[in-house]
């Protein structure tokens, strides 16, 4: 079969739609910043206290409005308490390698104590989808690398997504009902410390009052402690009534110096190791984790009580300084990554661009679709190498990148679908020449049947493409059957050879014979090339390989001589027209009139003949070797045609100069 319908058979059998790759965009990993990250601790200097009050400050972020009366030593802002505060640090995640390990997960959050984190939740979701979608796209592929049809592909329906979505139904349930739980125990906490506030208020009528009461107003104080959250837009007024009247109780006391100092040094102890702990996380490499562990320090040094006046200063200026660093660190972080993101969302912008750009060009051929597509899945690997883009514009430029490449497959499965069905017809052509050929094979009649296996081969080739492998075996069928005939044709031919040899010399002695007459001329010359014409045709075949040379050299030599016989002739029967037309002008001119309409029907009849032979040379086969000889013979008796006509219109032309005389 033809090379170059080999070659296209193979581009029509490559991938129809190759499956895009769908990296799960919609969750912002763990570690990535909200709108705004978390700000630094508010640096301000704790305000000047009394000494002989030491206050137990346990105050949530305040207000930049908040005035330094309600705060006598200031703690730093932490995160906003409406948010279920994180009591551990950001933990390494667990690498989930199959789906099922996901659903046994996320079943143990949905049906165990645990309370479930929305961190952990959404990278749960994240995991299972990335998984989900590469083995549905490996499927896909496999279909496909198995000759599957494209259009026919259906996305078979997974349990385990089903099973995950139900299991996700009750992780929600679940931390909805936690979030409703740790409202109420906002409201109780509420309650809690007003009720502490309406005792410390009652303690504060008279120093006697509050000597009396220290005990239960320390126990109180480790109450407040105890009781966490509240109510955010609470916390600010319930810890400025708080602080109040624990500084009244304070201004009522009457407390010995040794116990005041004894707190005092107590204190500082603990503030000296929470300050130690803070500068001690400069070292933690996941800023993150230092971040959240800051917190906690924080949480516990607004908690612990007041220091010496001459050492407040300096105990707070070294818990800010080691505080400010880890804020930086942490603020630095989320502003590489924001930065980051921007540079993702430019380099995938462009990713875009280029996939767009490749589905508008014009693709020729399957070998054109195929280089494209190459083009696309390498932009698609380079996408995955590229990492998340701002939260606004990650799911946009995804959409976006998936449009451009569902675009050109989209485009590229209508193209291969309309191949498709032009093999489907050119198989059928196929097919029934097959058919035909095969009904020819053991035919004896070998002139007969030689031409119509002839035929049937010239019209194989005017049949476009088929697929490779179903061609291939159409051509074997086809083939196969042609040389059995031909093959007993040439063993039943195989006496007719010395023959052959031998007409072949008497051919050449007549053709030897027809240039000696051209080059002789003189009378007698027309009846002696046709006598050796004939003596030509009379003779049997010559071999196969000699009979176009020898065609044309017989052709030649004839042709030469019957231009001159034609125009020798031509002229001599004009001057007996002309001689005859005095005659036939004696006897009237009706003679002349009728002569001149026999003419006229004669020379439209050979215009007509002409035109057939025109016509019917349009139709041959230029490259076939028996289609030139055709072709010869026929242009030998169009030009015949041609001069008769010519000699016709002169005939016509000498009536009319004689009508005139």
């Amino acid at each position: 079969m033809d090379s170059q319908e080999n070659v296209l058979n193979q581009e029509a059998q490559l991938e129809e739609n190759k499956v895009v790759e769908t990296p799960v965009e919609n969750e912002v990993p763990a570690e990535a910043p909200a709108e705004e990250a978390p700000t630094a601790p508010v640096e301000e200097t704790p305000a000047e206290v009394a000494e002989e009050t030491p206050v137990d400050p346990e105050a949530p972020a305040e207000a930049e409005e908040a005035t330094e009366e309600a705060t006598p030593e200031k703690a730093p802002a932490e995160v906003a308490e409406e948010t279920p505060q994180t009591e551990e640090p950001v933990k390494e995640k667990k690498v989930y390698a199959t789906k099922s390990e996901v659903i046994d997960r996320i079943k143990e959050l949905a049906h165990g104590e645990e309370n479930p984190t929305k961190e952990e939740v959404d990278y749960l979701k994240t995991t299972f989808y990335k998984l989900h979608f590469a083995q549905r796209e490996a499927e896909q592929k496999a279909y496909l690398d198995a000759g599957g049809d494209p259009e026919k592909y259906v996305v078979t329906p997974d349990v385990e997504e089903e099973t995950f979505k139900a299991e996700m139904v009750l992780v929600k349930e679940k931390r909805t009902k936690l979030f409703q739980q740790q409202e109420e125990e906002k409201q109780e906490n509420l309650k809690k410390k007003l009720d502490i506030i309406e005792k410390i208020k009652a303690m504060v009528t008279s120093p006697e009052e509050a000597n009396r009461n220290y005990q239960e107003f320390k126990q109180l104080q480790q109450e407040w402690k105890e009781i966490k959250q509240v109510p955010a837009e609470k916390a600010n007024e319930l810890w400025r009534n708080y602080q109040l009247y624990v500084e009244q109780f304070y201004d009522l006391l009457k407390l010995n110096s040794e116990a005041r100092e004894y707190d005092f040094k107590k204190n500082l102890e603990i503030k000296t190791r929470l300050c130690e702990a803070a500068e001690k996380l400069d070292e933690e490499e996941d800023v993150i984790s230092a971040f959240h562990q800051l917190q906690k320090l924080h949480q516990e040094f607004r908690e612990t009580g007041p220091v010496s006046k001459e050492l407040r200063e300096e105990i707070w200026s070294r818990f800010k300084a080691a505080s400010t660093v880890i804020n930086k660190k942490h603020q630095q972080h989320f502003e590489n990554i924001r930065s980051k993101e921007e540079d993702n969302l430019a380099r995938k912008t462009e990713l875009c661009e280029k996939v767009e750009a490749i589905a508008k060009e014009e693709n020729k051929g399957a070998g054109d679709w195929e280089k494209r597509t190459k083009q696309i899945i390498d932009i698609q690997a380079e996408w995955k190498t590229i990492g998340f883009a701002p939260q606004k514009m990650n799911v946009k430029i995804f959409e976006r990148f998936r449009a451009a490449c569902d675009d050109f497959f989209s485009k590229k499965a209508e193209y291969f679908k309309s191949l498709k069905e032009r093999f489907a017809e050119n198989a059928a052509k196929k097919q029934k020449l097959v058919e035909q050929a095969q009904a020819l094979q053991d035919s004896t009649d070998w002139k007969s049947t030689s031409d119509k296996l002839i035929a049937l081969q010239k019209e194989w080739k005017t049949i476009g493409m088929v697929p490779k492998k179903l061609g291939d075996q159409l051509w074997n069928d086809f083939l196969t059957a042609c040389n059995k005939f031909f093959e007993a044709r040439n063993a039943a031919n195989a006496g007719t050879r010395s023959a052959e040899r031998e007409n072949l010399e008497k051919k050449r002695g007549i053709i030897a014979q027809l240039k000696e007459a051209a080059e002789e001329a003189g009378e007698g010359l027309q009846e002696k090339v046709q006598q050796l014409v004939e003596e030509y045709q009379q003779i049997g075949h010559v071999p196969f390989k000699e009979k176009d040379k020898l065609y044309a050299e017989y052709h030649a030599v004839l042709d030469k001589l019957y231009k001159d016989l034609n125009i020798s002739i031509a002229r001599r029967r004009l001057d007996n027209f002309k001689s005859n037309i005095k005659q036939m002008a004696g006897k009237g001119s009706d003679a002349l009139d009728n002569e001149r309409a026999r003419l006229m029907r004669r020379y439209e009849g050979l215009k007509q003949e002409i035109q057939t032979y025109e016509n019917n040379l349009g139709f041959l086969n230029a490259s076939s070797k028996k289609g030139n000889s055709l072709i010869d013979e026929m242009n030998r008796k169009v030009q015949k045609l041609k001069d008769d006509c010519e000699l016709v219109k002169q005939k016509i032309k000498a009536i009319d100069a004689e009508n005139k005389e």
